[in-house]
Order: structure tokens, then C-alpha cells, then sequence
């Protein structure tokens, strides 16, 4: 049978070793890796209709894939304003003012990608564009997409005029008077506003994804980890996969909130291996905390503001109630811990979990397979969540911010995966620890940011991602932050240098370990038969580039599935 790709004059780079392999050519079949050899029998493996492709000395790579990211919830979120590259408050206000100037009375203004950096020392809230926003109701996302500053008039429209009670740890932020300040704290707070703003309708959102998916793909990506199936994301993957749109392979992990009953996580349980051909329901994700720059981390001892010191689950005995219900169905966990003590939870639950002494309470169920669901797409290979026993469940760990040495030893022998993005270390804090994060931790905690390379040596699988839209996607900046922790400009110097990950440990984390915390280390990740043919293709070798050129190095292919799904015009 003919090959649907042939690859020539390649360089093969495996991520398994880091070295490049003897041979020049590769070739696809049914979206596997068939062939490796020289350019020669690689052409005898070509028919009429197979894609061939001379990549002229260009380093073939396993697909890089984002550990954590958000591409529907993401594409909606940055239809407004892009303020993530205002550095201070002068810029926030031009931005501002000269999108309300484009505004018809009345219209709502949206923004994202807000640093709170940019108030200085001085708290978040909506009095410093008081003038710039008169009468316009603006509701703008925080660059954390974990809080939200509304305008004076946003706040009218929905009714929010003074604080409220929430049993999340939402707030409300008000003023000693109790004058709302416009900042709203974690999703019940913000959702107040959000449902009286308009909504982007079905279509724009779907025709916006589409976009962004299509710039990931040409950005050097061939899949992530999707870490939320908020609204209709699974709808606008299914439609895109069925009018061939969807460039990337997606694991989406749903959400379980703290209110979730045991029918609700039951439900989570039997949506597990749904999905299409390039998109799997894969996975839970929960929250163990907010931010530390909202105040709302979980830390344990609080920050110097008195703030960061509660779980997010009002019963954090509930949370390990449900790690224990899902672990016993083999449905893997991802859960948001970024302060000290969320971690320690999130360790503790899984520990018990697997030692099954978690609390009872929750019932599992079984985990649906695809043949269960009966959603296995025709014409390819069904593939099902790993079920194969307790002790191969795999849970991880997001963001893991600042965390003491007793923990970082915890995530080796416990198989918990350490999933990490290392440009929210480079460019929303600072090596001075003059930054918001920095100085609401203090020194003792701010000097253990993001220990990537700690936790690596220390036996973790640690899995690089960018959670776009929080920062940018090119897995290429991302990968060039984790070795020289600084801003994707250089502007500044590199914050916890100690903390760097060498080239190929950066490459790992986007390929080798990003397939091992979805259990499929048998069939992606390396360059080798049998393994899915999901390849990146760059002009040279990532692992040769200096730290601070490896971002600007140009991805010439991508290939999803043994088919392309993007195609520079240097081949």
C-alpha cells in the first residue's frame, strides 16, 4: 500500500535521545510512522497520491504539544482589546480610549491579557480609568483569566453594588466604604457582570477558534492539552474536524467544580474517550486555588496582604473525595495548584488515593470507552483513555508556582506529573522581585519560583505548556523561556536562572513527557515506527540554537495524523 507522506533530505531528530538519526527520509501511513530509511526506498514507498515533500536539510521532530492551554474558551476571551503588551498605566488608558472612541454609544467594550503590573504598587481597580471609560460599561480580563475590572457603568448594569457572599473563593473587591472597585475575584464574581454583557454568537466564536488553530499549527504545534470544555467547545471541535479545520490533536480535560454532585462527577466519568478522530475527551481538570496575584492562592502561611491563605473548595476533604472516585474509575486529573499548601493537597489526595484510603462518598463509575460511546470515527484507529489499573492512573499537577523542598521530592515516587509553564515566570515576574507576584509572597517564597529544573531532577515528568491565552502559544518561546527565564524581548535579566531546563529537557517537555502524562508514551512523542505521525518540522536543529534566537528559528511543516496541516513556502 502506497505511503499518504514521504518525507526526504530530512535530518530526524529524536526527542527520546536527543540525537539525529541515520536516516534522511520517513514515511506515513494510516497516520503512523511506516518507514525510516534513506531518501531512495522512501520513494519506492510513494503512489500516485502520496504528499511528497523535500524538506532540504530541514530537523524533523516529534510533534510539539502544549501541556495546558485553552482554545475555544481562549479564542472567545481574546476578541476584545489585547492589552498584554501594556506595560504600565499610560498604555492601558491609550488602548482603552481609543477603542471606546471606535464604540457606538452603548456598546460594550471587552479586553484581555490585563498585567496588574501595570498599576505599579497601587491596588487593580477601575478609578484610574474612571475618564477613559465614562459611561462605557467595559468589563476587562486580567491576564490570569482568573479576575475581571469592571467599569462603573458595567457594574450599574448588573446590579453589583456592594460585596456579596460566594461559596467559592470569589470576592467582590470593595473599597472601605464598601464600594465595589470594580475588580472581581475568581468566576462566581465575574460571572455576575459577564451575564449581562453580550456574547460573541456561535458562529464568530467557531470562525475565531478556527483562526487561532490554524496560527497554532503554523506556530510549530500539532496538539495540546485542552483544559477546559467550557460552553460549546466540544461542539465547535466537532464541527471544525468535520469540515477538516481542526489542524491540531486535542486532549480536553472538562472541568469539575467544587459544587459538582456525585451524579455531576459521574457524568464527567461516562464522557471519558468521547469525541472525534483528532479530539478526545480525555481527563478531568479541577482547582485547588486562584492566583497569588489576585490573593486568592492557596499558601501556608497567608501573603503580605493577609490574603491567599483558603482552598478554593470550601471542603477540601470533598476535593480528595473525587480524586479518589476518579482515580478508582482510571480517569486521570489535572488540577490548578499554584500556592504551597494547594500542592500538598493535591499530593496528599492522590497519595491516598492510590493507597485507597480517600475519604468514601463518591461513587465511581465506569469509564466509557469509544466502542461504549459509540463515537469511534470511521476510518481510523479507535483510541481509548488508559484504564489498564489504579496504579497507572495518571494525575498531574498545574502551574505548581512556589513550592518548598519537601514537595518537590513528592512527585517522582507518586508518578504525578509536574506540568509547568515557565513564560508566567518570565513575563509576569521579575529576577528583583519587584513585580505584584513577588512582593505579595515575600522573599523566602519568591526566590522558589517555578522549579522547573529542580522538580525534573528530582524524578518528575515535568510537561511544558503556555496556558494561552494567559501567555503566548509558539511552543517555541515557550521551550526558549524554560531555558533562559527571561521575557520573550530580553529585556530583562532571567529570573531563578538555577530553574533553567537544558535544550533537550525543554524539547522532552513538549514532546516525550507531554505523550507520557497522557499515557500514550507507546505511540506519540518520538520518532520511531509505529508512533503516531505527528512531526514538527524546523529550519534546524532546536537543540543547537542559542537560548535567545531558539524562538525566532522557523517552523517550515506540521503534520497531524501523516497529513499536513501546515506548509511554509520554504518547501
Amino acid at each position: 500500500m502506497p505511503a499518504d507522506l514521504v518525507l526526504l533530505s530530512a535530518r530526524l531528530l529524536d526527542p527520546g535521545t536527543g540525537r539525529i538519526l541515520p536516516h534522511t527520509a520517513l514515511a506515513a501511513e494510516r497516520g503512523r510512522i511506516s518507514f525510516l530509511g534513506d531518501d531512495r526506498d522512501a520513494r519506492a514507498v510513494a503512489g500516485p497520491g502520496t504528499t511528497v515533500v523535500d524538506l532540504r536539510g530541514a530537523v524533523v521532530t516529534a510533534g510539539l504539544t502544549d501541556g495546558h492551554l485553552h482554545p475555544v474558551s481562549g479564542a472567545e476571551r481574546t476578541m476584545g482589546v489585547d492589552l498584554s503588551g501594556c506595560r504600565d498605566l499610560a498604555a492601558v488608558r491609550a488602548a482603552l480610549a481609543e477603542a471606546a472612541r471606535r464604540l457606538r454609544p452603548g456598546t460594550w467594550l471587552r479586553g484581555w491579557g490585563l498585567d496588574p503590573n501595570a498599576f505599579g504598587t497601587a491596588p487593580v481597580g477601575n478609578a484610574p480609568l474612571a475618564d477613559v471609560l465614562d459611561g462605557v460599561p467595559a468589563l476587562i480580563d486580567l491576564f490570569d483569566a482568573h479576575s475581571a475590572l469592571a467599569s462603573a457603568r458595567a457594574l450599574e448594569l448588573a446590579g453589583v453594588d456592594g460585596p456579596r457572599r460566594f461559596d467559592q473563593g470569589s470576592q467582590i473587591v470593595c473599597d472601605a466604604d464598601g464600594r465595589p472597585t470594580g475588580l472581581l475575584l475568581e468566576d462566581a464574581a465575574c460571572a455576575l457582570v459577564e451575564a449581562v454583557a453580550p456574547r460573541p454568537t456561535d458562529a464568530e466564536i467557531r470562525t475565531r477558534a478556527a483562526e487561532v488553530l490554524a496560527a497554532m499549527a503554523a506556530s510549530g504545534l500539532t496538539g495540546g492539552h485542552a483544559m477546559d470544555a467550557n460552553g460549546d467547545s466540544l461542539g465547535v471541535y466537532a464541527a471544525l474536524e468535520a469540515e477538516g479545520a481542526l489542524p491540531l490533536r486535542l486532549r480536553i480535560a472538562p472541568w469539575c467544580p467544587p459544587e459538582a454532585d456525585d451524579d455531576a462527577v459521574a457524568g464527567l466519568i461516562g464522557a471519558q474517550g468521547t469525541g472525534g478522530a483528532l479530539w478526545r475527551v480525555a481527563g478531568v481538570k479541577l482547582f485547588m486555588d486562584g492566583t497569588i496575584d489576585n490573593g486568592t492562592a492557596w499558601l501556608e502561611s497567608p501573603d503580605c496582604h493577609g490574603e491567599s491563605g483558603h482552598a478554593y473548595w470550601p471542603d477540601p476533604r470533598r476535593y480528595a473525595q473525587v480524586i479518589a472516585a476518579l482515580h478508582r474509575a482510571g480517569v486521570p486529573t489535572a488540577t490548578h495548584a499554584i500556592g504551597d499548601a494547594a500542592v500538598r493537597h493535591v499530593l496528599d489526595s492522590v497519595e491516598r488515593a492510590q493507597a485507597g484510603t480517600a475519604p468514601t462518598g463518591t461513587q465511581a463509575a465506569t469509564v466509557r470507552t469509544d466502542t461504549q460511546a459509540g463515537t469511534a470515527p470511521t476510518g481510523t484507529q479507535a483510541e481509548t483513555v488508559r484504564t489498564d489499573g489504579p496504579g497507572t492512573v495518571r494525575h498531574r499537577v498545574e502551574h505548581i508556582e512556589t513550592v518548598p523542598d519537601d514537595t518537590v521530592g513528592r512527585f517522582g515516587p507518586l508518578g504525578v506529573a509536574a506540568s509547568m509553564q515557565p513564560t508566567h515566570c518570565c513575563e509576569f515576574t521579575r529576577a528583583d522581585h519587584t513585580d505584584n507576584w513577588s512582593r505579595r509572597l515575600g522573599e523566602e517564597r519568591a526566590g522558589r519560583a517555578f522549579r522547573c529544573r529542580d522538580l525534573w531532577e528530582a524524578g518528575a515528568r515535568v510537561v511544558l505548556g503556555s496556558d494561552w491565552p494567559i501567555a503566548p502559544y509558539p511552543p517555541l518561546q515557550v521551550m526558549a523561556g524554560a531555558r533562559h527565564r527571561r521575557p520573550a524581548d530580553l529585556s530583562l535579566p532571567p529570573h531563578g536562572p538555577d530553574q533553567a531546563l537544558t535544550p533537550l529537557q525543554a524539547l522532552q517537555g513538549m514532546t516525550v513527557n507531554a505523550a507520557w502524562a497522557a499515557g500514550e508514551e507507546d505511540r506519540a512523542g518520538r520518532i520511531a515506527v509505529g508512533h503516531r505521525a505527528d512531526l514538527t518540522v524546523l529550519a534546524d536543529d532546536p537543540l543547537r540554537m542559542p537560548d535567545t534566537e531558539l524562538a525566532g528559528l522557523p517552523v517550515v511543516l506540521t503534520v497531524v495524523g501523516g497529513r499536513v496541516a501546515y506548509r511554509s513556502v520554504r518547501v
